[in-house]
Parts: structure tokens; C-alpha cells; sequence
């Protein structure tokens, strides 16, 4: 049984440990929060590095996968670009404000509401 219970810590050994990119490791940090089948996280594999929707970086979009509502989604989409500079994965490594580990961090915080 895994003895680590917090998703953030959980998020970010995937990332730096299990070597998971940005959009995979959201999704495992927050697997047992949501019931999330390994086969979506294995799935998530095709939005990291900037391959999301619109661009977007893949920690925040797997987290917006995962907000409850579209005020949720809302709010953590404008916390996230304040925070990184943008949402797109482009911007923010050009912006050089936030590395790929601090959006995948910041993305598993928002999600908890931290």
C-alpha cells in the first residue's frame, strides 16, 4: 500500500521519480482522489508538452479535467496563467518564469485548493 496520502507529493514524485510528463503525473497524484483508471493516465501521455487542447499546458489540463464545475475550471485557469504568465505550454517555457515541475506542481495545488 502506498504510504504517501497527499496528492500534491503524490503528483510530483510521478513527475520527478516515475518520470510521468506534466499531464500523466496530475492525473496519478490525484488517482485515488478521483478513481482515475491507469488507463486514462497511460492516455494523458499524448497532451504533455504542449500537445493539450489550444496548446495549454498539460498539467493544467489534465487538472481541468478533473474540476468539478465550469467556475472551478475558471478560477484555476486564471490562478495558473497569474501565476506561469499563460496557459499555453509555449509562453510559459518562453516567459522562462516557471518550469514544466513548477506548473505540475502549481496544477496539483490549484486542484486542491492550495
Amino acid at each position: 500500500m502506498d504510504s504517501i496520502n497527499d496528492p500534491i507529493e503524490k503528483t510530483l514524485i510521478a513527475y520527478s521519480k516515475e518520470r510521468l510528463n506534466c499531464a500523466q503525473s496530475v492525473l496519478k497524484g490525484f488517482q485515488a482522489v478521483f478513481n482515475i483508471p491507469e488507463e486514462r493516465i497511460v492516455e494523458a501521455k499524448a497532451h504533455g508538452g504542449g500537445r493539450a487542447e489550444k496548446g495549454r499546458c498539460g498539467a493544467l489540463h489534465s487538472a481541468l479535467t478533473l474540476a468539478k464545475d465550469g467556475e472551478e475550471k475558471a478560477r484555476m485557469a486564471c490562478a495558473f496563467s497569474e501565476a506561469a504568465g499563460a496557459e499555453s505550454c509555449r509562453e510559459i517555457k518562453k516567459i522562462g518564469k516557471f518550469s514544466c515541475a513548477d506548473c505540475v506542481e502549481l496544477a496539483a495545488k490549484l486542484l486542491t485548493g492550495k
